[in-house]
């Protein structure tokens, strides 16, 4: 069905054509306190849509909750055909035998290089250059860089901006995720700037703006 020209819905406040938006270069981070509705209908919606990768954040829950979520947000993933990376809990990721694991830096330099070589989806976030470089010899697949814009996750912080994000891109061998502020009108800017795509979080639990298939 042809869309009238002067439909305005599907444009956001900056006159962006939301129906342009391709989720495949976006990997969606979970926060259910932010979420807005039902938490597993929110997931199912955006799975739906095509991520790149759901990654189950959810840093307060104890492990054996984080796990009885994990269950659940794993069998979402599978239905609609999107990986579900595992983050903070390497143990519970193991025993799930989950699509992958992203871990903070002081937890990843834990891990033995046995345990990070088991799996083959495996990331973490870096804020500086000095990061990129560690996490690629920690043996990471891909690397988080942010923030890259100013967020309300980093209240009072300015965005490390555009420029850091194409030097951490030049600076690894990796698939490179910005993160920080991402919006819609912002993506084609940070695919520019040389990264794989963006991390999204309140933009996806909360709102419409990323999610205008209904």
């Amino acid at each position: 069905m042809c869309r009238e020209k002067n439909d305005k819905s599907i444009f956001d406040k900056s006159g962006f054509d939301r129906s342009t938006i391709d989720l495949s270069k976006v990997i969606a981070i979970t926060d259910r306190k932010q979420c807005t509705g039902d938490f597993d209908r929110r997931l199912a919606r955006i799975a739906a849509q095509g991520p790149r990768a759901i990654v189950l954040r959810e840093k307060d829950l104890a492990a054996e909750a984080y796990a009885k979520l994990a269950r659940k947000v794993m069998g979402i993933g599978r239905q609609y055909g999107v990986p579900v990376i595992l983050h903070g809990k390497a143990a519970v990721a193991q025993g799930l035998k989950a699509d992958g694991l992203q871990l903070p830096l002081p937890q990843l330099r834990q891990l033995s290089p046995a345990e990070r070589s088991a799996w083959q989806v495996l990331g973490t976030s870096c804020h500086s250059l000095d990061e990129v470089e560690e996490a690629q010899r920690l043996g990471c697949s891909y690397l988080v860089a942010g923030h890259i814009y100013e967020t309300d996750c980093k209240h009072g912080l300015p965005g490390r901006g555009l420029d850091f994000l194409q030097a951490a891109c030049q600076a690894s061998a990796l698939p490179v995720y910005a993160i920080g502020g991402i919006t819609p009108a912002r993506l084609a800017a940070v695919l520019a700037a040389g990264a794989a795509g963006a991390c999204v979080m309140s933009g996806l639990m909360q709102g419409e703006t990323w999610l205008y298939k209904k």
